[in-house]
């Protein structure tokens, strides 16, 4: 029993990790349909703001704040995310909503440009994107209003757009002169992260050995369960982002700033993939490929649990994380030794990380043959939504 409860355990704490990365996908792709192929990458950024905010901490002024480096990095993990998030929604998804497809091809063209990104970063190229990007959304502020109110508005967008571009890789190429300027932050390499003394530490309790690391993810994830719970059911702006993903033409009649909204549910969406990216630190090396092996799993849990539905989001995390370390590290073989034959022989075959997505995914394919809407379906005028 004592393996069977530290299999369930570990898995449980594989699913929770599961569950704050497909949070987040639940409010963005849940309430406002958009398939957002970048959420995997803003995980990525979340991470590597993690191993940046180690590094500050390890040495120099802020070596005091290295035992608790990983609860700071959960708040600038967030804005880093979600700040990475809102710009998206700004510039690329505005013009998208209602088009599924073009949405799904532009975030993908964007999750490569965030891979390439984390690769080839330097202090250069960083502050010359920072300038491109402050001089193309300042532009209409510190530009006669006249000027964007003519026919010729979309080409002036553009144009400053490109100005704003071209000036921000001067800035980067006079920059790069620069050797120490011009280094990458990250490069290709996998990179770990050193949890601190009180998170590599375990604890038994009968008989089952749990680590700090784990627990913490759990807690972190029960925290930002209630935390979205309260924001979308309690607050003033979380009861606007369910009139508007309801009724978006009636809500804008009654005075809700519906792009207010979109931007506010992209934020906190990418802020929690963002929060996700720290846990996942604690369970592995971060690497620039880090978000393309939790987005296929991100989007099944979503539409597993039924779309836009919290509940249906955890209880098909937590089940899909329990079933696939079971399977994929072999533990159904020691749990259970005295299994058939041939049942024996599929589970060996299905006993890797790899084969057992491959199972679970199958299951999901079929669960929802019976079951489309998922779990728990959206009721009322959310299936009209």
């Amino acid at each position: 029993m004592t393996l069977l409860y530290d299999t369930l355990f570990n898995g449980l704490a594989i699913g929770s990790v599961l569950v704050l990365a497909a949070l987040g996908l639940a409010v963005v792709f849940g309430l406002m349909g958009v398939i957002n192929m970048a959420h995997g990458e803003l995980m990525m950024l979340g991470a590597y703001s993690t191993f940046v905010v180690q590094n500050l901490c390890k040495n120099g002024p802020l070596e005091a704040l290295f035992p608790i480096y990983i609860l700071i990095a959960i708040p600038v993990a967030f804005l880093v995310s979600g700040l990475a998030g809102l710009l998206l929604e700004k510039t690329v998804i505005r013009r998208l909503y209602g088009r599924p497809l073009e949405t799904l091809l532009a975030t993908w063209g964007v999750s490569l440009i965030l891979q390439q990104f984390v690769r080839s970063v330097s202090s250069a190229f960083f502050l010359g994107l920072l300038l491109t990007v402050a001089l193309g959304l300042l532009a209409p502020r510190i530009t006669p209003s006249a000027w964007w109110k003519q026919r010729w508005t979309p080409l002036l967008g553009t144009g400053s757009w490109l100005f704003a571009g071209g000036v921000g890789i001067a800035l980067a190429s006079a920059l790069g002169e620069v050797r120490q300027l011009d280094q990458p932050w990250f490069s290709a390499r996998n990179l770990d992260v050193t949890a601190p003394l009180w998170l590599r530490d375990s604890l038994d309790f009968g008989g089952v050995t749990m680590p700090t690391a784990r627990l913490f993810i759990l807690a972190l994830t029960a925290i930002a369960l209630i935390g979205v719970t309260w924001f979308l059911q309690k607050s003033v702006w979380g009861l606007r982002i369910r009139a508007v993903t309801q009724n978006r033409p009636m809500s804008d009649c009654l005075g809700i700033p519906t792009e207010k909204v979109d931007a506010l549910t992209f934020l906190v969406g990418s802020g929690l993939a963002g929060v996700a990216g720290v846990a996942v630190t604690l369970l592995g090396s971060v690497g620039p490929n880090l978000g393309g092996n939790y987005i296929v799993d991100c989007f099944m849990v979503v539409v597993l649990g039924g779309v836009g539905k919290l509940l249906g989001t955890v209880v098909a995390a937590l089940g899909i994380g329990v079933l696939s370390y079971v399977i994929g590290s072999g533990s159904l073989l020691l749990v259970w030794p005295a299994m058939p034959a041939g049942l024996n022989e599929v589970v060996t075959f299905f006993a890797t990380t790899s084969m057992a997505k491959v199972m679970v995914f199958a299951l999901v394919v079929v669960f929802l043959q019976f079951r489309p809407a998922g779990l728990f379906p959206p009721k009322g005028r959310l299936v009209e939504a």
